[in-house]
């Protein structure tokens, strides 16, 4: 007879201890968000719903947008943004943004 497996629910940091693959994506989730909330205070206030913190791809960081006219404006808004994130540690040589579908 084969073992009988048990499932188990685990918690994400359960699981992210157990798996370095997932540890390392957690980690970058992290940082992305703590990113945003590094620049949030330069984003106007009525955008800041519409900005979301994206992926993070070596010294690429990527932003996620409701829409083109957001971009727009965030787009005028990148070389501040990237200053910023460059005071505080972050070696981010490129901020993409991307409009949700």
């Amino acid at each position: 007879m084969g073992s009988v497996r048990r499932h188990q629910a685990v918690t994400l940091l359960q699981a992210s201890q157990e798996a370095p693959a997932l540890a390392s994506l957690l980690a970058l989730v992290r940082e992305s968000s703590q990113r945003l909330e590094a620049i949030t205070p330069l984003i106007p206030v009525l955008l800041r719903p519409s900005v979301q913190a994206g992926p993070i791809e070596g010294d690429t960081w990527c932003l996620m947008v409701k829409n083109n006219a957001v971009a727009a404006k965030m787009r005028q808004l990148l070389p501040l943004l990237q200053a910023r994130l460059q005071a505080q540690g972050w070696q981010v040589n490129t901020i993409r943004l991307k409009i949700q579908g």
